[in-house]
């Protein structure tokens, strides 16, 4: 499978995130840039979860319906053709980061998926039903990481 690059100039892969992009801070979602796109999406697909939160991923941020020659997403901002989806929260859009006081860092897996045809997603998907339904689905992908705990 293809490779997409996908990269923030507000923190680097595996480091941590600002306190801005957190629950307790401004509650942000960060600037992403992408590129390498392969020819034949149809849409891109921003997946955000959190990996340490237990059972089942956290889902932190959804957006389906990305316009794929976009190119990335402003701090602060929805994807170009993008449609959000409640978070693990509740919420629609991004919930920032709120690991547990005292754990260890929490890993933030920020997934970028080229698809040729839209999801079919319940109308309020958890974590696990993002990955099921992506299963022989995507034409290519991208990640990163960013970490969090709560000081």
């Amino acid at each position: 499978m293809a490779g997409i690059m996908l990269r923030s100039v507000a923190f680097n892969d595996h480091d941590r995130l600002p306190d801005r992009f957190a629950r307790e801070g401004g509650n942000v979602s960060p600037p992403l840039e992408w590129a390498d796109v392969p020819d034949g999406t149809r849409e891109l697909l921003l997946f955000v979860e959190d990996r340490d939160a237990g059972r089942e991923p956290f889902l932190h941020w959804l957006v389906t319906g990305i316009n794929p020659g976009s190119g990335g997403v402003a701090e602060g901002q929805v994807p170009a053709g993008g449609q959000e989806w409640p978070n693990g929260f509740g919420a629609t859009g991004w919930g920032g980061p709120h690991p547990p006081a005292g754990d260890d860092p929490h890993r933030y897996f920020f997934r970028l998926y080229a698809l040729e045809r839209p999801l079919e997603l319940p109308a309020a998907p958890g974590a696990g039903d993002v990955h099921r339904a992506l299963v022989d689905r995507e034409i290519a992908s991208g990640n990163m990481v960013g970490t969090y705990v709560r000081g």
